[in-house]
């Protein structure tokens, strides 16, 4: 059962194919911010999946993050996702993101997901191939 407090930290090294220049979202070999933003939802992500019951997933429904400092081919990074507030009927839960490299602190922000079905969902996703 998740509660608020939770964290996860997921991680990676900064490489050729996660720099800004290689997503199309900036020209220089620096961590790219939409991996940076992938790896904050992987992370909050991962605590959930660690939890959810079997059929359950969840999704991403809001990101606020700021991305406040460059991160060089090499380098580790790390993302933490903490639970800071679950909606009554379980189905949403917010959570605090933050990004580091080995020097400090590099992007931080908000980050909302929504509990799902996974069946349910990929139903509904795969109607719009027919309509």
């Amino acid at each position: 059962m998740l509660e608020p407090g939770m964290k996860y930290t997921a991680e990676t090294v900064v490489n050729e194919e996660n720099t800004a220049a290689k997503a199309g979202s900036g020209a220089l070999r620096v961590f790219g911010t939409p991996y940076m933003v992938a790896l904050m939802e992987n992370a909050a992500l991962t605590l959930m999946a660690s939890v959810l019951p079997e059929g359950k997933g969840s999704v991403g429904t809001a990101l606020n993050i700021t991305h406040s400092a460059p991160t060089p081919v090499g380098m580790k990074v790390w993302a933490e996702a903490e639970v800071t507030g679950i909606s009554a009927n379980g189905k949403i839960v917010d959570f605090k993101v933050t990004a580091r490299d080995e020097t400090g602190l590099i992007g931080e922000g908000t980050h909302q997901r929504a509990v799902i079905d996974n069946e349910r969902f990929m139903e509904k996703a795969n109607r719009k191939l027919t309509q």
